[in-house]
C-alpha cells in the first residue's frame, strides 16, 4: 500500500519577547548618561588623588627639588627678565635654628604638633571671617596643610582649592613625621621674591646660615610669612616689627618636635 504523503507541521511565529526590541526612553539615556559621567568624574577624582599621594609618599624618603610655588614664581619673574633664578637652598633639619622652628610654630600653628594636620576650630574661625567680608581673604591653614599647597597647588584662593589642601594634608599626617613635614615646610616655605627655604631667607636678609639665626632674626622672618614679598620689598613696614615683638613672645614657649 502507498504510504500517505506526511502532513508538514505549520510553524509558528515566535511569540515577542516582552520588552525586546523597545527603544530606550530619554529619561533612561538622560540617567544613563549621568551615570556614564559620575563614574568618569570619580574615576578622575581618585586618579589624581593617587598622585598627589604617590608624591607624598617619594618625598617622605626623598628631599623635593622644586614646589608648584617655586615654578609659579620662576614662571612670573622670568615673563620680566628671561634670565631669573630663584635662590633655593636645601638643607637639613639639624642645620635650621631651633629659634626659626620655634618662631614658624608660634606665628603659623601654635597647635603644629597635637593636630591631624587640620586645625578645624581655625577654619571655622576663618570662614566666619571671609562671611563678614564677603570673600575669600582668610585661610585657617595649618603648617602642614601650607606645606600641601606650597608643594602641589596654586595661591588661588577658594573652598574647592582648601579642599584639596585639606586631602593633601591628610596624606601627609598619614604618611609622615611631624620633624619631616617641618623640615620639608622650612626648606621650601618663600621668603621674599625669589626667595625660599630657610637658608636663602637667612643669607638673604641676615647674611648668615640658617642654624645661626638668633630668636628676634626667626621671629622677624616668621612674622614674613603671610605676606613675604611685600615684606622684602618693605623691610621696614611697623606692622612686621610689632608682629615680630609678638611671635618673639610665643616662642619661647613652643617645643619644635
Amino acid at each position: 500500500m502507498a504510504r500517505a504523503p506526511a502532513r508538514r507541521k505549520a510553524r509558528r511565529a515566535p511569540m515577542a519577547t516582552r520588552g525586546r526590541g523597545k527603544r530606550a526612553g530619554p529619561g533612561r539615556i538622560v540617567r544613563r548618561g549621568l551615570a556614564w559621567t559620575l563614574a568618569a568624574i570619580v574615576t578622575v577624582f581618585l586618579a589624581v588623588q593617587f598622585w598627589y599621594f604617590g608624591h607624598v609618599l617619594w618625598w617622605s624618603q626623598v628631599d623635593p627639588g622644586s614646589t608648584a610655588f617655586m615654578r609659579a614664581e620662576l614662571e612670573r619673574l622670568r615673563k620680566k627678565d628671561p634670565d631669573a633664578s630663584i635662590d633655593f637652598r636645601w638643607v637639613p633639619y639639624e642645620a635650621i635654628s631651633d629659634n626659626l622652628k620655634r618662631a614658624v610654630i608660634a606665628s603659623e600653628d601654635a597647635r603644629f604638633t597635637t593636630h591631624g594636620g587640620v586645625d578645624w576650630s581655625a577654619i571655622e574661625a576663618a570662614f566666619e571671617r571671609n562671611a563678614e567680608r564677603g570673600r575669600v581673604v582668610f585661610g585657617g591653614s595649618t603648617i602642614t596643610m601650607q606645606l600641601a599647597k606650597n608643594l602641589f597647588l596654586s595661591g588661588d584662593r577658594s573652598y574647592l582649592r582648601k579642599a584639596q589642601e585639606v586631602l593633601i594634608a591628610w596624606m601627609l599626617e598619614a604618611v609622615m613625621s611631624k620633624r619631616r613635614i617641618l623640615e620639608i615646610y622650612l626648606n621650601v616655605a618663600e621668603w621674599g621674591q625669589g626667595v625660599f627655604g630657610a637658608e636663602a631667607a637667612a643669607r638673604h636678609h641676615y647674611r648668615v646660615p640658617a642654624k645661626d639665626l638668633g630668636a628676634a632674626q626667626s621671629a622677624r622672618l616668621a612674622a614674613m610669612l603671610p605676606r613675604p614679598r611685600y615684606y622684602d620689598r618693605n623691610p621696614g613696614s611697623g606692622a612686621l616689627a610689632r608682629r615680630a615683638a609678638v611671635v618673639q613672645r610665643w616662642m619661647r614657649d613652643v617645643t619644635p618636635p
